[in-house]
């Protein structure tokens, strides 16, 4: 860390600038949102260096970003965010990742905990029976020949026109579950044999479906206007991405933009960082197949909302109307998203690379849907199983500094190897249920990976970005139920 030391420049308490002298070729200097405990931890990796190297971008503006629940990732860290000009800058696979829009949304209930925890065990069963999970795991959905592309155009609408979900759901989900300006021509058949058969399902990783209740509510008024009313409310969180398809499409176009960059004379320190100019034919062609994984993935987690709307008011006995199960909100955490935002005074349309990092639009923003245009954009950062998650609204600030954008979640501290190494499935369980919170899962080691102790504590992570300003807590949930693929 004294090594690093001698080349961050502290602004303040929440905030750490890489100077663009720290390495010649950097465009724009790097920076950091943590505080001093943090930075120990974020300096035992490489996630410092991927920042300076994504400086070196062409056409990126104003920092490369990192959010506090920044960890080391495939060419961009994980929780790192940098914003490039449409006529000179690029877009770069690296900086939107694989699981191409993992995302969460948040449903709340009119339910309580005295009322639904006698019955959690149950619950759990029942969703994990209706809601397929795991690795390679196969949905419930069989797709006709060809409607592969429906799903891909369409998004969250596909699903909701057959059934799954209600039209007031594209409402509260980020672009309406829908990405425009897509072509699934440029979508590998590859990619779409992938996705065929994982269409409703939850995947494995960190990825997960939670029954939470709200413990602790921090602004009444905001809480109130997204459904939140009062501690003890059940809630329900599904976290998942856009499965084998998005992979395959990073993966195809990580290839296309090596060459690219031979190509159009394209120098990086590092090749993982593979990118093409935006406005090009290889940039056109992965913005395209991006948004169609984009759309995949939002239709992901409508079927799955559906199937865990069925599950819930089956085992609990109620109707939808009386349970409520309404979506909050839905937020992308890997994406790349044509913007636009002011920069040295000026508006200028951008290319915002997001990499588990959050949108966070604030109040009056015309991207923020009409109900919550009071208030600001719902953000959803869910901590880890065995404890609290949190519930944010962006904030101007955001807008200023970070492109309006804050952390995606807790943060990675031990990579899955070395959690598997220190801990045994078996315990991670039996201490979860030891605290009442009922687990299933297809997988020990599995588990294990995703133990408390591998991730940041969230609350620390969630404090920076509300210290700092950039996103403002609304709500805290904790957990009584988890699925984990």
């Amino acid at each position: 860390m004294a090594g690093w030391l001698g080349h961050l420049e502290k602004v303040d308490d929440y905030r750490w600038r890489i100077p663009k002298s720290y390495k010649a070729g950097m465009r724009v200097p790097g920076l950091i949102y943590a505080d001093r405990d943090m930075l120990e931890h974020i300096l035992k990796e490489q996630a410092l260096e991927q920042i300076a190297n994504v400086a070196f971008l062409p056409g990126i503006v104003g920092y490369s970003l990192a959010m506090p629940d920044i960890h080391w990732g495939y060419g961009f860290p994980i929780g790192g965010v940098a914003a490039m000009r449409m006529e000179d800058g690029v877009i770069s696979p690296g900086g939107v990742g694989f699981d191409i829009n993992c995302g969460v949304r948040l449903l709340r209930t009119n339910l309580t905990q005295e009322e639904v925890y006698p019955k959690i065990k149950e619950l759990i069963d029942a969703l994990y029976q209706n809601v397929p999970s795991g690795l390679g795991s196969r949905g419930k959905i069989r797709l006709r020949p060809g409607e592969i592309n429906e799903v891909l155009v369409k998004g969250s609408r596909w699903a909701v026109e057959k059934g799954y979900g209600r039209p007031e759901d594209l409402e509260t989900t980020e672009e309406g579950g829908e990405m425009a300006d897509v072509s699934p021509a440029r979508v590998s058949s590859r990619a779409k044999e992938r996705g065929i058969p994982q269409l409703g399902t939850l995947g494995s990783g960190n990825h997960f479906l939670e029954v939470a209740v709200v413990d602790h509510i921090y602004e009444a008024d905001i809480a109130k206007a997204m459904g939140i009313d009062r501690v003890g409310q059940v809630m329900l969180l599904i976290h998942c991405g856009s499965r084998g398809l998005g992979h395959q499409v990073a993966s195809d176009y990580i290839k296309e933009m090596v060459r690219a960059m031979a190509k159009y004379r394209i120098e990086l320190p590092d090749r993982q960082l593979a990118c093409s100019p935006i406005n090009s034919d290889e940039g056109q062609a992965y913005l395209s197949a991006m948004r169609c994984a984009a759309n995949y993935a939002w239709a992901n987690r409508q079927c799955i909302t559906h199937w865990v709307r069925e599950a819930f008011c089956r085992i609990l006995d109620v109707s939808e109307e009386s349970a409520g199960l309404e979506l909050i909100y839905d937020v992308a955490h890997n994406i790349a998203k044509i913007e636009e935002h002011t920069i040295d005074g000026q508006k200028q349309t951008l290319c915002v690379h997001r990499k588990g990092a959050t949108r966070a639009f604030p109040a009056g923003h015309p991207d923020v849907p009409e109900k919550y245009s009071r208030i600001g954009q719902p953000i959803l950062i869910p901590g880890d199983m065995g404890r609290v998650s949190y519930v944010l609204i962006g904030t101007e600030q955001a807008m200023k500094e970070t492109f309006g954008s804050t952390c995606h979640g807790a943060g990675r501290l031990q990579s899955r190897a070395a959690a598997k190494r220190h801990l045994r499935g078996r315990d991670v369980l039996e201490a979860l249920e030891s605290r009442g919170i009922t687990v299933r899962t297809g997988s020990l080691s599995g588990l294990a990976e995703e133990a408390s102790e591998a991730y940041k504590d969230v609350t620390s992570v969630v404090g920076v970005t509300h210290n700092a300003g950039i996103s403002k807590i609304v709500a805290r949930t904790k957990p009584i139920g988890v699925i984990k693929g």
